[in-house]
């Protein structure tokens, strides 16, 4: 790599692991660099952020973004995904339902607006937002070359229907998270919130990464396994889910 990952504004969590905190709403990308290749979990919220990543992911990897995970449909995971062609794309199984329909997309961009993005930037996004090719069901290994391997893995539903976390082994393992935890402020359960499932979600999250994982949140500051914990269970508390 030519330059640093703090040079280029990221956090480095481990080799060749490393995450980015954007502005406006504090949510959180991902980047794993392999041998040839570089997987991002998660897109930004605009063509023109999605862009940005990418060029900081090639400074950074030395090749273009092989590869993109989405943790799930939410505006500021997702609208810049049409910035990363030629990436393999995965995300949980019935994203595309609501990436790849009208009603879908209105919804997204419905939404970005209200949250303060450009009606401009948000309607560009949402008319070129590219669903999933890939459906994570269960668990799915990606190979990245150079003895790099990562698990997708369909935790959800939680804070939406369809919540995917991403698992780099190593030392530290990291585990993005997505919105199923947030650091920054209590977990956000809108509409498409299954409450009552969250709490389990988030124990097959600490299954899949274990007790010396770092935890990366969608919105909010790297965690260990004990904040999961107590998220989860004022998760529990909050919506009457019994434990």
């Amino acid at each position: 790599m030519s330059v640093t990952w703090e040079e280029c504004g990221w956090q480095r969590l481990a080799t060749g692991v490393g995450r980015c905190r954007l502005p406006g709403w504090d949510c959180t990308t991902g980047l794993v660099v392999g041998e040839g290749t570089a997987l991002l979990v998660d897109a930004g919220s605009s063509l023109e952020e999605g862009a940005r990543l990418r060029a900081q992911a090639e400074e950074l990897s030395g090749h273009r973004v092989t590869h993109l995970a989405l943790t799930h449909p939410h505006f500021d995971h997702v609208l810049g995904t049409a910035a990363f062609a030629g990436a393999e794309v995965f995300g949980a199984v019935g994203v595309d339902t609501v990436m790849g329909g009208r009603h879908g997309r209105e919804e997204l961009r419905g939404d970005a607006v209200r949250q303060g993005l450009d009606e401009r930037l948000a309607e560009e996004a949402a008319d070129a937002l590219v669903p999933p090719r890939h459906l994570v069901s269960g668990e799915w290994t990606l190979d990245l070359g150079g003895g790099r391997q990562v698990l997708l893995a369909n935790v959800g539903p939680g804070h939406t229907a369809h919540d995917l976390a991403v698992l780099v082994p190593g030392s530290p393992e990291v585990v993005f998270c997505g919105d199923l935890v947030e650091e920054s402020g209590e977990p956000q359960a809108g509409p498409d919130a299954v409450p009552s499932q969250w709490p389990a979600a988030l124990d097959r999250l600490l299954a899949l990464g274990g007790e010396d994982a770092l935890y990366v949140p969608g919105h909010g500051a790297v965690v260990d396994a004990a904040f999961v914990r107590r998220q989860r269970d004022e998760l529990a508390a909050r919506f009457g889910v019994s434990r």
